[in-house]
């Protein structure tokens, strides 16, 4: 890890540089004033609210923080701070010093925080508007099109654009085109003609082409953007009267080769290129009633876990990029996580339970997408059941030893009904349905194993481990496997592991990542873009780009 390139995903609102929160009843504005000074890394001013990666983990922070910490919030009005522009996307000059690596992990986060917002409209009841308020382009409008609406004012001056193409070189990448097509339907003609316009579409224009849904004369957008906030608040079912949980810091703590969490460590081998990582299950009594559930606020186990997990997912994928494997590793009683699974079965309904489970579903996700190979060991002392199967279900490979002479010390892992649904990929699809193709015959013999502790030879024969080893061949079995991951090709394991971790059907949140995975990786590294006189290095210099005609 470079210290000198270190990134921190935690912050509170007291460290905001670009964002502040209000509210109003029912209702939060959250407002985008950038700090043009206020860069992640030295060399680029953010100018006209464009945004880096450190604008986002605040955004991600105050989402999560209206979340948790404020229930009575019902719809969330996103709009900005500043005279006449609203949001003008990512900041160009970051993105023409950044590596590629860089890049790829900026984009990948903003679309998380995106399609963050939909899963929280979907599933919490937490409505997003949009109110454009000035010239809004690239990935602010692509902020604005993950909301559930856009308004826009009709000021004569304002406009919705994706301009990546003509001025870049390169594709919206956080969503734009996808969201353009599959979710606001605008007809592919017309899509062809906005994404290939710089200056972008205005007032009436905008709306008949299902760019925004409504317009607003600036002496009246004020109160139609309270009419459209409150109606969308009432579509809402989170409490007006619940009492929110704090978010407090996190306890880690980073070390040269580890991280450790209350309920967590990594830990890292730079020589063979890997990191072990170890989650625990809960210990000692855990509440079962909401009241308790409350007390406990963001130090309840399953809350806790979600938010150190999310953080290690996102250190590691930001701060760690030689390290290409990760091996996922639980430890404690597995009765003790069916019975974390159970409460928060039980008490589904309660507003914090429901918003800790889209945490842990959301940050499984984050696990699916995350350019590293993944594999599961399942040892003694595991707990590779209910929820925590997740883990290994998420992996790309999973070994469970045997132990036929042993069977009091053999690992078990256990299904548990929340594996058939409650942590969706973003294909929709439980892990499960995933890795047995939606086939009737192996999910109902997996069903009728719900709750049993099953071995070694029970789970591969139910086709839930890759592999189980004896205790004989367990060493050189695992080490061989891990050695000769390393080994290969890092590009063409994102490819391979992508393709076959989302097999099956598409949506729209698929279809985001597989095209930034395709495209954007791509057309980032091609001499159009990025070469000596590519569209995003002379971008501002007042030179033209040097195209390369061939097309490709």
């Amino acid at each position: 890890m470079n210290p000198e390139s270190f990134v921190n995903y935690q912050t509170e609102p007291s460290q905001y540089r670009h964002w502040t929160l209000s509210f109003e009843g029912p209702v939060a504005t959250l407002k985008a004033d950038f700090d043009e000074n206020g860069g992640l890394r030295p060399g680029y001013k953010l100018k006209l609210n464009s945004y880096d990666l450190g604008v986002d983990i605040e955004l991600h922070d105050a989402i999560n923080r209206l979340r948790f910490e404020h229930p009575e919030v019902r719809s969330v009005v996103i709009t900005s701070a500043k005279d006449k522009v609203f949001c003008s996307g990512a900041n160009i000059f970051m993105l023409g010093l950044s590596s590629h690596a860089w890049k790829v992990n900026f984009c990948k986060f903003t679309n998380e925080t995106r399609n963050g917002l939909e899963d929280s409209s979907a599933h919490s009841g937490l409505k997003f508007l949009a109110a454009v308020n000035g010239a809004c382009a690239g990935g602010g409008y692509e902020l604005a099109l993950a909301c559930d609406e856009i308004l826009l004012v009709d000021d004569r001056s304002s406009a919705v654009s994706l301009p990546e193409v003509p001025l870049l070189g390169v594709l919206p990448g956080t969503g734009g085109l996808t969201r353009v097509t599959d979710k606001r339907r605008v007809r592919h003609d017309l899509a062809d003609v906005f994404c290939t316009s710089a200056e972008g579409v205005r007032g009436q224009k905008a709306k008949d082409w299902r760019l925004v849904d409504g317009l607003a004369k600036p002496a009246e957008f004020a109160a139609r953007v309270r009419e459209r906030a409150l109606a969308l608040a009432a579509q809402s079912d989170r409490p007006a009267d619940a009492q929110g949980v704090q978010l407090t810091p996190l306890q880690r703590t980073l070390s040269a080769d580890a991280l450790h969490y209350s309920t967590l460590k990594v830990e890292i081998d730079r020589a063979k290129r890997s990191a072990v990582w170890t989650i625990q299950a809960p210990k000692g009594a855990q509440p079962n009633t909401v009241d308790d559930i409350e007390a406990q606020g963001a130090q309840w186990f399953p809350l806790r876990m979600a938010r150190e997990l999310e953080d290690a997912i996102l250190h590691m994928r930001t701060n760690e990029l030689e390290i290409g494997i990760w091996l996922m590793k639980t430890e404690g009683d597995s009765a003790a996580v069916l019975a974390m699974d159970a409460v928060l079965q039980a008490q589904a309904g309660h507003w914090l339970v429901r918003e800790t489970t889209g945490l842990l579903r959301r940050t499984f996700s984050r696990l699916d997408v995350s350019s590293r190979s993944l594999f599961a060991l399942i040892e003694p002392g595991s707990c590779f059941a209910g929820s925590y199967l997740e883990f290994a279900l998420a992996c790309d490979r999973s070994y469970q030893l045997m132990l036929p002479d042993d069977t009091a010390r053999a690992p078990h892992i256990i299904v548990g009904e929340r594996n058939f649904g409650t942590y969706p990929m973003a294909t929709g699809q439980s892990r499960l349905q995933r890795r047995f193709y939606e086939e009737a015959g192996p999910l109902e013999a997996v069903r009728a194993a719900v709750g049993q502790a099953l071995d070694a030879d029970a789970a591969f024969a139910l086709g839930l481990v890759t592999a189980a080893p004896d205790d004989i061949d367990w060493a050189d079995e695992v080490r061989i496997a891990i050695e000769e991951r390393v080994s290969m090709s890092p590009d063409a394991m994102t490819g391979l592991e992508a393709n076959l971790r989302f097999n099956g059907k598409e949506t729209m949140h698929t279809r985001v990542f597989g095209r930034l995975t395709a495209w954007q990786n791509w057309i980032f590294q091609r001499p159009n873009a990025v070469g000596e006189k590519g569209a995003l290095k002379v971008y501002g210099k007042g030179e033209r780009a040097a195209f390369d005609w061939n097309r490709v």
